[in-house]
């Protein structure tokens, strides 16, 4: 389901419970759920919190910003998955046993690398897994923290490869990184209430995160709306082509950057959307995604070109990652 069309979002929020009330009752006769009123009040809040320069940021992982993770569960028999960006690669192996990260699987790289940010270590430490599902605004029930015990699972056992391979000046380069998520993992899961701890506050959650994981996340932190996140998080796609386009235009200094759709340097081989193998297909998503983002970020300088063949994108100061603090 997307998002109404910007013009639609009310210019305020409710701020009383009996305002709340009035508008919810009015639903019906407008056409709107509850869930699109509460996906317009986070766009709003959203927006007000990037014009007066107060959002609370999260931080991401530069490869699954460069290079993105599976959308979708792959087949079980598809253990490799692989994303380029220009020189960039990235190679997800994966554990015979547990399968590739997928889909909500992208939100454990952010929270972790948030975790670190925010401790300065590379042992980070929470009390229960409900602080996640929070971080998100999931439910705290067994459905998403059994969904996200699977995540860990996955992302603990995959090898990941990163790097660079260039030889536009004829002498071939290989910068290459090989790195595992964790080196420890010590979780107390309490299935019958997940949004209890389960060590009645004796023991603590901790990770240890790789070295070469935590001297990615420690050298290009890419600083990502915490707000914006968690409306986009049951959208991985526009969560993931959001990230990169503020991040992109963030870095272009002037004049129009066209980045090609298709081919060896395509957009789409650089998102995790391997399953969108179709031209038309591709393009009648992204420009589903940029609706969405649009609506969150009216100021979005990327359209696709006439021909619809490349992404046009041109530099924005202001973009969702220019400003904001952590928390």
């Amino acid at each position: 389901m997307g998002f109404l069309p910007t013009r639609l979002i009310p210019a305020t929020r409710p701020h009383t419970a009996s305002s709340a009330r009035s508008v919810q009752s009015i639903l019906p006769t407008l056409g709107i759920t509850k869930r699109r009123l509460k996906q317009l009040d986070a766009i709003q809040l959203i927006r007000e919190q990037r014009d007066n320069g107060k959002q609370e940021l999260a931080f991401h992982a530069r490869p699954f910003v460069l290079c993105g993770l599976p959308l979708r569960k792959p087949p079980s028999t598809q253990l490799v998955h692989r994303r380029r960006n220009g020189k960039f690669f990235l190679h997800v192996v994966a554990h015979p046993d547990f399968g590739l990260p997928y889909g909500q699987d992208r939100l454990l790289p952010i929270w972790i690398a948030t975790l670190a940010v925010k401790q300065r270590s590379r042992t980070v430490h929470f009390a229960n897994a409900s602080q996640m599902l929070a971080f998100f605004h999931f439910p705290t029930d067994g459905r998403y923290y059994a969904r996200m015990i699977e995540g860990f699972k996955r992302l603990f056992a995959a090898t990941i490869f990163f790097g660079t391979d260039d030889d536009s000046h004829g002498k071939p380069l290989f910068d290459w990184t090989r790195f595992h998520f964790f080196d420890c993992a010590q979780l107390w899961f309490n299935l019958s209430e997940p949004d209890s701890p389960a060590n009645s506050g004796q023991q603590s959650n901790m990770l240890t995160l790789s070295e070469s994981f935590y001297a990615e996340i420690s050298q290009h932190p890419i600083p990502v709306e915490r707000e914006a996140v968690t409306l986009l998080a049951n959208a991985p796609g526009a969560l993931d082509f959001y990230i990169w386009l503020a991040w992109k235009s963030w870095n272009v200094k002037s004049g129009v950057v066209r980045v090609p759709l298709f081919g060896n340097n395509g957009l789409a081989r650089q998102l995790g959307c391997c399953e969108y193998s179709s031209a038309r297909f591709f393009r009648r998503k992204l420009c589903a995604w940029l609706r969405r983002i649009t609506a969150i970020w009216p100021q979005c300088p990327a359209r696709l070109s006439q021909d619809r063949t490349y992404l046009c994108i041109g530099p924005s100061r202001k973009t969702p990652i220019s400003v904001g603090r952590l928390n």
